[in-house]
């Protein structure tokens, strides 16, 4: 099969082009900004008319959740625009699009995990264009897949994970908000099940993310301890004690219930101290 993936140069990109590129497996084709510019449509008609490909996998976003706030034109126009773009090649071509989303489509307002029927409220720019992106989707591509993930992190590209060694390697204290509550979310694990529901070309909305609910004081934690340091050195703050504070609002609850998954009987993903564990050490070795 062969296989087109935006954003291809990101950290979920990078990925998603080891899942489909292994040996005997799809013809894959990763295509980063510069070769297919999302907010384009010309470009993104050119790509993929060009290869027609049978499945498109978008991972390419803007994802600076504070910048897009001082900037909601180019937000919408990558965000937004771009998977309408991308959903008209698809349709052009009989290609399955399996499009990335966020959990930052909810407002983190609920008590519970959000499942993928729950109403959506985005409380920032950054998520009312990921909402649109998802709506473009859907309504431009039949049959498309919507994939929301959240608080992702790997070897590759600029995480938490790598922010928070980069960090305790000097000592502590370090400070990490202990009122937002969401799942990390591993990209070689996120990939591997983006593989499988592609593949399948299974339609509709799925939640997926690595297992267990923490915050991200605990997570900060877990990274420390995982790298063989103290974990003493992270001290818990309010998102309100944040300085200077952050221009875009956070989800108070990110914890997404990956609902279609598990009553499709797919397996989820691990839970998330497994590949945070196999994470740090790939990047301490």
């Amino acid at each position: 099969m062969k296989v087109l993936v935006s954003g291809a140069g990101g950290q979920l990109g990078t990925d998603l082009l080891a899942a489909f590129g292994r040996p005997g497996h799809h013809d894959v084709l990763g295509a980063t900004r510069s070769e297919m510019d999302l907010a384009e449509r010309s470009s993104v008609l050119a790509a993929v008319t060009g290869w027609r490909p049978e499945l498109i996998v978008n991972a390419g976003a803007w994802t600076a959740v504070d910048a897009c706030e001082s900037d909601p034109d180019r937000a919408f126009r990558v965000n937004a625009l771009g998977p309408r773009h991308l959903a008209e090649a698809a349709a052009r071509v009989g290609a399955h699009l399996v499009h990335v989303s966020t959990d930052y489509v909810f407002d983190g307002t609920k008590d519970d995990p959000y499942t993928e029927w729950d109403p959506t409220a985005p409380a920032s720019v950054y998520g009312r264009s990921k909402l649109a992106g998802e709506q473009e989707v859907l309504a431009g591509a039949p049959g498309a897949a919507v994939i929301r993930t959240a608080w992702v992190c790997g070897v590759h590209g600029a995480n938490m994970v790598k922010t928070v060694l980069r960090l305790s390697a000097g000592g502590g204290p370090l400070r990490f908000v202990d009122d937002q509550h969401g799942c990390p979310t591993f990209t070689d694990d996120l990939a591997g099940m983006i593989y499988r529901l592609g593949v399948d070309r299974r339609p509709g909305l799925f939640h997926v993310t690595n297992q267990g609910p923490t915050t991200w004081f605990g997570f900060a934690r877990d990274v420390v301890a995982a790298a063989g340091r103290d974990p003493g050195m992270i001290e818990p703050i309010t998102t309100a004690e944040l300085d200077p504070p952050r221009p875009a609002p956070r989800p108070r609850n990110s914890v997404l219930d990956n609902a279609a998954l598990r009553l499709s009987g797919v397996p989820l993903l691990a839970e998330h101290h497994e590949p945070l564990e196999r994470t740090v050490a790939a990047l301490l070795a």
